[in-house]
C-alpha cells in the first residue's frame, strides 16, 4: 500500500466515522473523492477535496464538514497538522515520521515499488507498429514503436493483462509492389541486369530474398507469367520482411505476442461476420455517397455501396466499408480487426502515426457499434521524428532504398539512448533527435541525467565500502527537512504510475525521473561547498549510513521507472 493508496482508506475511515457519528449520511458516492498533493507545496504534503465533493449530496457546508473532517484526519499519527482552506479544502501536513517510513517502504517493496493493482482483471490489447511488411524498420516507426511498448510495460507494471499485437498488413496492392520487386532481384540473381522503374521498391535489402527464390526455384519462374509467381513471390517476401522487422525491433528490446494477418482475417470471412452483426442492428445499409467536393453531377457516377452509421457515433459521415468492385476498403477491413481483437480484451489501444489522425473517429465510431460501447478504446496518435545531426537533418526516403534504418540509428547511439529519448515529448508533440546531442554528458540531456544519478549512487556505494562504512541498519532520524524533501518527491512515483497508466502516457515517466534525478543531484551537489552535507562522510559513520539509505531509496525507483520505460539502469559511466 501506497502512501497515497493509505491516505485513501484513512479518508474513508474518517467518512465512516462521520456516517456513524450520524454527521453524514449513508450511501453518499465517494468516487471522485481524491488525495493528491496541493497545487502550492507550502500548503502542506497532502490535499483532499472530499468536503467540496460530498458536501452537496449530502446537504451540508462544504466548510463545515471539511472542519469535521479535519478533526477526524488531526487526530492520526502520521498527521502533524490540518488546516482547511477556502471554502473546504483540506491540506495534511505529515510528520517526518512518515516520510522515513515511506523511505523504508521503499526499500522494503524493492523491484515492485510502485506497481498498483489498479488494473487487476482488465486485459488490454495494444497495437502499435504494425509497419507495411515491405523493407527493414525505419526511423518513421521507431517513436511508435517505443511509445507502445513502453505503454506495454507500464500497464503491466499498473496490475493489467497485456496482449502486444502487430497487424501485418499483408492484403494491400503493396504487397504485390513488393513481390514484384522481389521478382526482379530475383532475376538478378539469376544473373540478368535489371533496373528498378518507378513504383517499385528499390532497396538492397530486397536482394538477399531474390537470391534466396533463385536458389530454391533455379529459373522456373524467369520467364513465367505473373499469375504464376506472384502469389508465392508474395508469401516469401511478407515472410522475410516480417523476419527482418522482428530483428529490427528486438533491437530496441521490443517483441510482440501477437501478429495478426489482414490476409488471413480476410480469408476467414471476418469482414463478412462484422458486417452481418452490423446489419442485424441496422447499423450498415446500402446507399449512395454524396459526390466529394467540387464535383460536377457529369464528373460523379452514384455508386450504391454498403455504408455504415458512423453518424451515429459522432462521425462527420456514414463510411463505406466495400468499393465498387466488391472488394473491403481499408476501413471495413480495419473494422472487423478491431471486432476480432475485442473478442479477447476488455480495453483496446492503438499506437497510429499523426497523418492517420483523419481515420480515427471512424474507426472509434465502429468499435462503440461493434462492442456496444462496452470496449473502452484509445487512439494514440504519435508525431513525426526530425533526425538532425548536428542541427543538420538528416534525409530518408523509403523508396529511394537510402533511408535511415532504426538498426542503423541503434547501433550508432544504443537501444537504451533511442528509448528513453523517444519518451522525454509527449508522443502527439514533433520530437527532433539528434544524433549528437542524445549522447551528450549534460544536464541537458536526459538520458545522461537520470542514469548519472543511478551511477553515482552506485559509486557512492563503491567509495563507502572503501571507507569501511558498510551499509547496513540505518538511524533514518539523522535525514533532516531537506533530505526528507527528496523522499517526498519520491513518494510521488506510485502515483505517478498509475496516472500514466491511466491516461495512456508513458512519457509521465520519463518526466519524473529527470524531475526526481535533478533533485538528488541538487542535495548531492550542496556537499561541494558544506562537507558535512556530502553523502558520504567519512567521520560521521550514522549518518552516511542514513544517506546511503536515502541514496538507496532513489536509485531504486530509477530503477523501476527506467524498467517501465524498457531502458536498463547505468551504474558505471565512462
Amino acid at each position: 500500500m501506497t502512501l497515497y493508496t493509505r491516505f485513501a482508506a484513512h479518508i474513508d475511515a474518517a467518512l465512516d466515522a462521520l456516517v456513524a457519528r450520524g454527521a453524514l449520511p449513508d450511501g453518499l458516492d465517494r468516487r471522485n473523492v481524491t488525495v493528491e498533493p496541493p497545487r502550492d507545496a507550502s500548503h502542506g504534503d497532502l490535499a483532499t477535496n472530499a468536503a467540496m465533493v460530498l458536501a452537496k449530496p449530502a446537504g451540508v457546508k462544504p466548510r463545515e464538514l471539511a472542519e469535521a473532517l479535519a478533526g477526524e484526519l488531526g487526530a492520526l499519527d502520521e498527521v502533524a497538522r490540518v488546516d482547511v482552506a477556502g471554502p473546504g479544502f483540506i491540506n495534511m501536513m505529515l510528520t517526518d515520521d512518515a516520510w522515513r517510513a515511506e523511505l523504508a517502504a521503499v526499500h522494503a517493496a524493492g523491484d515492485d515499488y510502485g506497481r498498483s493493482r489498479t488494473g487487476e482483471g482488465i486485459t488490454v490489447n495494444i497495437e502499435y507498429v504494425s509497419a507495411n511488411p515491405t523493407g527493414p524498420m525505419h526511423m518513421g516507426h521507431c517513436r511508435g514503436a517505443v511509445v507502445g511498448d513502453a505503454l506495454g510495460n507500464l500497464l503491466a507494471f499498473a496490475g493489467h493483462r497485456v496482449i502486444r499485437e502487430y497487424y501485418v498488413n499483408d492484403a494491400g496492392g503493396q504487397v504485390d509492389v513488393l513481390a514484384r520487386s522481389v521478382h526482379l532481384r530475383y532475376r538478378e540473381a539469376l544473373g540478368e541486369s535489371v533496373a528498378i522503374p518507378e513504383g517499385l521498391y528499390p532497396g538492397d535489402y530486397l536482394v538477399p530474398v531474390g537470391e534466396a527464390l533463385a536458389a530454391e526455384f533455379g529459373d522456373r519462374y524467369r520467364d513465367a507469367p505473373e499469375g504464376e509467381w506472384l502469389a508465392l513471390f508474395r508469401t516469401r517476401a511478407v515472410a522475410a520482411m516480417m523476419a527482418l522487422i522482428r530483428d529490427d525491433l528486438a533491437l530496441l528490446g521490443i517483441h510482440h505476442d501477437v501478429f495478426a494477418s489482414e490476409a488471413e482475417l480476410q480469408a476467414a470471412g471476418k469482414p463478412e461476420a462484422a458486417e452481418a452483426e452490423l446489419r442485424s442492428r441496422d447499423l450498415v445499409y446500402d446507399g449512395v455517397l454524396d459526390a466529394p467536393k467540387g464535383e460536377t453531377p457529369e464528373d460523379w457516377e452514384p455508386v450504391e455501396l454498403p455504408l455504415f452509421r458512423s453518424t451515429a457515433y459522432g462521425d462527420d459521415q456514414d463510411r463505406p466499408i466495400k468499393k465498387s468492385n466488391g472488394s473491403w476498403t481499408y476501413f471495413g477491413a480495419d473494422m472487423a480487426y478491431h471486432y476480432q481483437k475485442a473478442q479477447t480484451a476488455d480495453q483496446l489501444i492503438d499506437i497510429w502515426g499523426a497523418d492517420h489522425a483523419g481515420t480515427v473517429k471512424r474507426i472509434v465510431a465502429a468499435v462503440a457499434a461493434l462492442t456496444g460501447g462496452k470496449t473502452r478504446f484509445d487512439v494514440k496518435l504519435v508525431q513525426m521524428v526530425r533526425l538532425l545531426r548536428g542541427g543538420e537533418p538528416v534525409k530518408m526516403s523509403k523508396r529511394a532504398g537510402n533511408f535511415v534504418t532504426l538498426a542503423d540509428v541503434v547501433r550508432e547511439v544504443g537501444k537504451d539512448v533511442v528509448r528513453f529519448t523517444m519518451l522525454t515529448r509527449r508522443a502527439d508533440a514533433q520530437m527532433d533527435f539528434d544524433f549528437a546531442k542524445v549522447v551528450e554528458a549534460s544536464k541537458d540531456n536526459p538520458v545522461f541525467y537520470v542514469n548519472y544519478a543511478n551511477a553515482r549512487i552506485a559509486s557512492l556505494h563503491r567509495r563507502a565500502d572503501e571507507a569501511g562504512i558498510a551499509a547496513g541498519e540505518a538511524d533514518l532520524a539523522r535525514l533532516d527537512a531537506e533530505e526528507l524533501a527528496l523522499v517526498k518527491l519520491a513518494a510521488q512515483f506510485p502515483r505517478t504510475i498509475e496516472t500514466a497508466a491511466a491516461t495512456r502516457e508513458p512519457h509521465r515517466i520519463a518526466f519524473y525521473l529527470y524531475d526526481l534525478a535533478a533533485a538528488f543531484h541538487a542535495l548531492w551537489n550542496v556537499g561541494n561547498d558544506r562537507p558535512d552535507r556530502r553523502f558520504l562522510v567519512v567521520e560521521d559513520a550514522d549518518a552516511t549510513r542514513a544517506r546511503l539509505f536515502l541514496a538507496d531509496g532513489i536509485g531504486q525507483i530509477i530503477r523501476n521507472g527506467l524498467r517501465v520505460m524498457g531502458v536498463e539502469a547505468v551504474s558505471e559511466m565512462h
